[in-house]
């Protein structure tokens, strides 16, 4: 009896934090990964993604390349439309000549942050800067370029690799005995060893429906850990880690986002609603700190 071929799995944005996560977890979700990073594969450019696909001869894409340098995208507008609103049609439209899904990682930012509930994925989008209303135009171009897709919004990504909020205040603790932190900005970390969980699952969903003849999953789907902070609390939260694991902390005092300008606007309320995610594949989100203790485990605890 022949062994069934191990399904591949082509990751853009490999070097990123969600990208990583996907590649070390890949084989357990019973995938071959393939990473690129934008290096290796210009997502901008059509001939090159048609190349890659002709070549890697992926079963399914996902795509983790995104321009996430919230604040230079207010100056290098181009930059990040090129990546977030204008490679995810192309890649979209490559893998629908290929005949394969396209799973594409969105974020909270496509919302302007005034409602008083967590986010729906049916809510009107109107992001407040650059790089959310380029990340509006690339969801808008994905769904334009192929019906076989999924998009995964999520929001104040943390992991052990690359930079993020968690690593940042780590640093900061050791260099400093107090920090300022704005307290009237909310959403919901997500971790991005979770994040790959949850991607994975969707991707090994699709081609399993694929094959018994169903129709895969197509759409737009919500995920962050669950809970809602401020990033003053998300500050406390890792303070109080590092001290239990007896690593520098500081104090965290907090400021309203006024004493904190930035070229960005923020949104003031991004947190997301995971309820269809739960309704449709039966995942529930644990709690972003459980998701903390993980990553603040890997990164201060030697033998972890």
């Amino acid at each position: 009896m022949t062994e069934p071929r191990t399904r591949r799995l082509l990751v853009t944005g490999a070097g990123g934090q969600i990208g990583t996560k996907l590649i070390a977890r890949a084989a357990a979700h019973g995938f071959a990964a393939i990473g690129t990073t934008r290096a290796e594969l210009d997502i901008t450019d059509r001939a090159a993604i048609d190349a890659a696909i002709a070549s890697l001869k992926p079963d399914i894409v996902i795509n983790a390349a995104a321009w996430t340098a919230v604040d230079r995208a207010e100056s290098e507008p181009d930059l990040a439309h090129e990546i977030n609103a204008h490679a995810p049609g192309l890649l979209g439209a490559a893998c629908d000549r290929a005949g394969i899904p396209l799973l594409h990682i969105s974020t909270d930012y496509v919302f302007d942050g005034s409602a008083a509930r967590p986010w729906r994925e049916e809510d009107p989008l109107a992001p407040l800067g650059v790089y959310g209303k380029s990340k509006a135009e690339g969801e808008a171009a994905l769904r334009r370029a192929t019906e076989n897709h999924i998009i995964l919004r999520t929001a104040w990504v943390f992991s052990p690799c690359g930079s993020n909020f968690v690593k940042t205040m780590l640093r900061l603790a050791a260099e400093r005995d107090e920090l300022t932190v704005v307290d009237d900005q909310k959403g919901s970390p997500s971790s991005a060893i979770d994040i790959a969980r949850v991607l994975l699952t969707l991707a090994r969903l699709s081609l399993d429906r694929q094959v018994a003849g169903e129709a895969p999953p197509r759409g737009t789907w919500h995920f962050c850990n669950a809970g809602v902070t401020s990033w003053y609390e998300f500050a406390r939260a890792i303070m109080a880690g590092a001290a239990a694991r007896g690593a520098p902390s500081a104090r965290v005092r907090p400021i309203p986002t006024s004493a904190y300008p930035t070229p960005a606007r923020r949104p003031e309320n991004s947190a997301l609603d995971c309820t269809k995610l739960t309704h449709d594949f039966g995942i529930v989100p644990r709690p972003w700190t459980e998701a903390l203790d993980d990553v603040l485990d890997r990164l201060l605890t030697p033998d972890h």
